[in-house]
């Protein structure tokens, strides 16, 4: 694992919510912890390999809390820790924003 410098606090932050799959997955679990099966089926075109990916990535980044209850089948949680929860928070005013250009954004790419 490389030690990585940022520039800025925004370069890190986008280093830790980068992607397309990101932003969506903690949309997803800010109303309620979830497990897998429910953020595939929330997250349409996702890909099983590419949602494992993610999680795990943002775990390791103390975004994500990944909880295993024993039992048969093994059943697994996923919910925001309080830092994910925080950049839950930064990240609605880029999504109000986004909502309210949505229009003019497909507009000109149509072109």
């Amino acid at each position: 694992m490389t030690n990585r410098r940022y520039l800025c606090g925004l370069d890190a932050a986008v280093d830790v919510v980068g992607g397309k799959w990101k932003p969506l997955l903690l949309w997803a679990l800010d109303d309620a912890p979830r497990r897998f099966g429910e953020l595939r089926r929330e997250i349409d075109g996702i890909s099983e390999k590419v949602l494992i990916q993610q999680l795990r990535e943002l775990e390791r980044d103390g975004i994500v809390n990944r909880t295993v209850h024993e039992q048969i089948p093994p059943k697994v949680v996923y919910s925001l820790t309080p830092r994910g929860v925080a950049l839950n928070a930064a990240l609605e005013p880029l999504g109000d924003w986004g909502e309210a250009n949505m229009e003019h954004i497909v507009a000109t790419r149509a072109t």
